[in-house]
């Protein structure tokens, strides 16, 4: 991540007020933010999608946030912020060993959040700093990463701030699928029964198909937002 990328946040947290509270708050800060009401949703996300930390709380049923941290330590380096309504010393070491990077006792001040995510990000080694292209070919079309802007020519192209969130998801996975679940989460939907999970889907699938407007010389046969069917879509750049 460089100094003027913008992160990717992670938010783990099974109350989906909290989970909404928190994500406006970090957005409005700055941050691209991704939820997942618990251990398994986190996961899948993970799988599809790459973040710069991960806001995690403890108390969560099923697997909890130490047991999570614990698993995803050995296959991930992904800084990791523990939330927890426990403050004893003991339970602040558990998270400590279980591989955390830092520990926040609720309730807290969002400043102090903001605080420490900062600083855990400012701790994170900039080895890629100067790594990859700053710019997205995709045919006549050109997408800046360091800007988060597209372009036709020398024009502009107006992006709604979904359509934005959804290429800055696609432009740092490029030639990798992403998952409509993986999508549906970085858009702020949490609908967990199945028919809302299906009315998630169906929302990705529509911005898709809008921001196949923009990208595409056509739409209904795309070459670079692609369908990889089975396992969601694809920005290919040139």
């Amino acid at each position: 991540m460089t100094s003027q990328t913008v992160a990717h946040l992670l938010v783990v947290d099974d109350d989906e007020r909290i989970r909404g509270l928190l994500q406006k708050f970090l957005m409005r800060n700055g941050f691209l933010v991704t939820i997942a009401r618990d251990a398994a949703q986190a996961r899948r996300l993970l799988a599809g999608l790459e973040f710069d930390l991960i806001v995690l709380d403890v108390m969560m049923p099923g697997e909890d946030g130490i047991a999570l941290t614990r698993e995803l330590r050995l296959r991930h380096t992904v800084p990791i912020l523990l939330l927890t309504a426990r403050g004893e010393t003991a339970s602040r070491l558990e998270g400590f060993e279980a591989g955390a990077d830092d520990y926040l006792v609720k309730p807290f001040e969002p400043k102090e959040l903001l605080l420490r995510i900062n600083a855990i990000l400012r701790r994170v080694p900039q080895v890629q700093a100067e790594a990859g292209p700053k710019v997205l070919n995709l045919g006549v079309v050109r997408y800046d990463l360091d800007r988060g802007e597209l372009w036709r020519g020398s024009d502009p192209v107006r992006l709604t701030a979904t359509e934005a969130q959804l290429m800055r998801i696609f432009a740092a996975q490029a030639g990798q699928p992403v998952s409509r679940e993986a999508l549906a989460g970085d858009m702020g939907r949490s609908d967990e029964s199945d028919e809302g999970a299906r009315g998630q889907e169906r929302a990705v699938d529509v911005q898709i198909t809008r921001l196949r407007r923009k990208i595409e010389a056509d739409p209904k046969q795309p070459r670079y937002l692609q369908t990889v069917r089975g396992a969601g879509y694809m920005l290919a750049p040139d």
